[in-house]
């Protein structure tokens, strides 16, 4: 009679959806994750979002910057689109009704 431990599957041996591949480039821990500076294990680490670690508050307030920056291009970006998007529609609603007031030549 097989051991149970031989015949089913541990959780330990289920393989990672990405094939390992986060495995093989480093822990998420081991470095900055903006300047890529290794992180040692007796220092402080900056948490920014849950799960990104910075080696030094300036590293983390700088992301914290370029992601609050990046917030703000987007958004203008997205009314710029929207005043775009209006000026067109007022264009195409222009046209609609110049052209339905346009007589037929018979």
């Amino acid at each position: 009679m097989a051991s149970a431990s031989s015949s089913s599957s541990s959780f330990f041996d289920i393989e990672p959806l990405d094939g390992g591949e986060a495995c093989l480039s480093g822990h998420a821990m081991d470095a900055c994750s903006l300047c890529r500076k290794p992180l040692s294990r007796n220092c402080d680490i900056f948490m920014y979002r849950g799960n990104t670690p910075f080696c030094s508050e300036e590293c983390r307030d700088h992301q914290m910057e370029m992601d609050e920056a990046a917030v703000r291009i987007s958004a203008t970006n997205a009314r710029e689109r929207a005043a775009r998007n209006e000026q067109r529609h007022r264009l195409d609603a222009g046209n609609v009704a110049v052209a339905a007031n346009v007589p037929v030549l018979s």
